[in-house]
Order: structure tokens, then C-alpha cells, then sequence
């Protein structure tokens, strides 16, 4: 018995060194391909679909975001008597780490999901290697477009995210009789530049991964309708574990 279990946590060890490997190897050869021109058209096209038809669902998400962080904080600064700085904190909050955060985990859901569906379903049905039969590197015509999309997009998203949470976050103070000149001079004294461009740090960062690890997951799809549900479910899982484990390591960097 005791043999069986180390042979299980061997097998496990190996399994993700394994995977650990594969994925260093699509990272190594999509940067390899990044130093060629990328097809622009791909590119757009991608930023249409994976960024600009987000855009109402992360709006949705941190407008509510804002309200929800407005109303737990703004009653106890009104009775510490600190109602002048509701809207710096808010917009510091939203704008270091909900923003980010929200906006990479709602791309995993949403873009993360579609990209491995989409490359898992094109490799079931064997287009992959039609594209190698072509002479067409899979790698620069499937991952580097979506690599480059989702890290353009993402910033921009998280900078509309970052606006519309601070708007929502003024509709809850406006109920605290918190008006609205003393909300925008609370977000002039109290945010800095640093607070907002850190965020959008992270956002690269996060479009990245969503990107990469759609990609791979993509990739690597087994056979068959059920590798492509048990490779989206896995992209999307791996994908947010891994942007907040980066989002715990960038904040250590960028705000320490």
C-alpha cells in the first residue's frame, strides 16, 4: 500500500513537471514567433471578439463591484467621520485590484473558455495539422493573434472597469449625502498615477496567461467532444489559479 501511494504521488510529480515542460515550450516558441509580422487582420479581428464583446459584462461586474464596496465602507467613515475619503479609497481599491483582478478573471471565464473550445475543436477535427500541411506554423497563425489581442485589450477593458466602478461606487456615496465635488477631491488627493498604472501592469500580465493557457490547453486536447469540455474546464480553472497567484506576487513587486 505504502508502495501504491508513493507511486501515485510520483506519477503525479511527473505528470505536472510533464505539463510544466510543455508549457515552457509553447511560451519559448510563441516568442520565438512574435519577432516575426504578425497578420494584422487575425489580430483585429481577434480584439473584436475576445476584447470589445467583454466589455458589457465587465461593466456589469465592476459597476456593481463599486456599489457593493461603496456600501460596506462608506457607513463606517461616515461614523469615524472620514466621509471625505470614500472615493479615494474606492477608486485605489478598484483600480490596484478589483479592477485587474475581476476584469482577468471574467476574460478567463469568457475569452479563456472560447479560445481552448475553439483550438480544441480544431484540433479534433484535425485542422491543426491541415495548417501544417500548409506550411502555416500553428503556433503564429492560432496563438500569437490571441496572445496579442487579449494583452491589448485587457488594459483597455480594466481602464473602462476602473471608470465605471468609481461611478458606481459615487451612486452609493450620493445616497450618504457624500455630493459629488467632495467624491472627485477625495479620488484627486488620494490616487496616484502608481495606483492606476500598476493595475494595468496587470492586466498585461493576466491577458497573457488567459491567452497562453487557453492556448495550450487548446493545443493539447484530447480526442474527441469530451477532450474539448475537459480542456476548456481545465483552461478556465488553471487560468484563474494562476492570475492570483501572479496578482499576489505583482502586488508584492509593484506596491510594497
Amino acid at each position: 500500500m505504502i508502495i501504491k501511494f508513493l507511486e501515485s504521488i510520483g506519477a503525479y510529480v511527473i505528470n505536472c513537471l510533464e505539463t510544466l515542460g510543455q508549457f515552457t515550450i509553447l511560451v519559448r516558441d510563441t516568442v520565438v514567433q512574435l519577432r516575426h509580422m504578425p497578420r494584422f487582420r487575425h489580430v483585429f479581428q481577434q480584439m473584436s471578439h475576445l476584447g470589445v464583446d467583454t466589455l458589457p459584462i465587465i461593466a456589469l461586474t465592476m459597476l456593481f463591484t463599486g456599489m457593493v464596496l461603496t456600501l460596506q465602507t462608506a457607513t463606517e467613515f461616515i461614523r469615524l467621520g472620514a466621509q471625505s475619503t470614500v472615493g479615494g479609497i474606492v477608486t485605489i481599491a478598484v483600480g490596484r485590484e478589483l479592477g485587474p483582478v475581476l476584469a482577468g478573471v471574467v476574460t478567463a471565464g469568457r475569452v479563456g473558455a472560447a479560445i481552448t473550445a475553439e483550438i480544441s475543436t480544431m484540433k479534433v477535427t484535425e485542422q491543426i495539422d491541415a495548417l501544417k500541411v500548409m506550411a502555416t506554423n500553428p503556433i503564429g497563425y492560432l496563438v500569437v493573434p490571441r496572445l496579442i489581442a487579449c494583452m491589448c485589450m485587457l488594459p483597455l477593458l480594466v481602464v473602462f472597469g476602473d471608470v465605471i466602478g468609481s461611478l458606481g461606487g459615487w451612486m452609493i456615496a450620493n445616497y450618504y449625502d457624500i455630493d459629488i465635488y467632495m467624491y472627485i477631491n477625495s479620488i484627486d488627493t488620494f490616487v496616484e498615477v502608481h495606483d492606476v498604472v500598476g493595475g494595468l501592469i496587470k492586466a498585461i500580465v493576466f491577458g497573457a496567461i488567459v491567452a497562453i493557457v487557453g492556448c495550450y490547453y487548446g493545443l493539447n486536447a484530447q480526442n474527441g467532444a469530451e477532450g474539448v469540455g475537459k480542456a476548456t474546464t481545465r483552461s478556465v480553472v488553471v487560468s484563474i489559479i494562476v492570475i492570483f497567484f501572479s496578482n499576489c506576487l505583482l502586488s508584492m513587486v509593484l506596491y510594497r
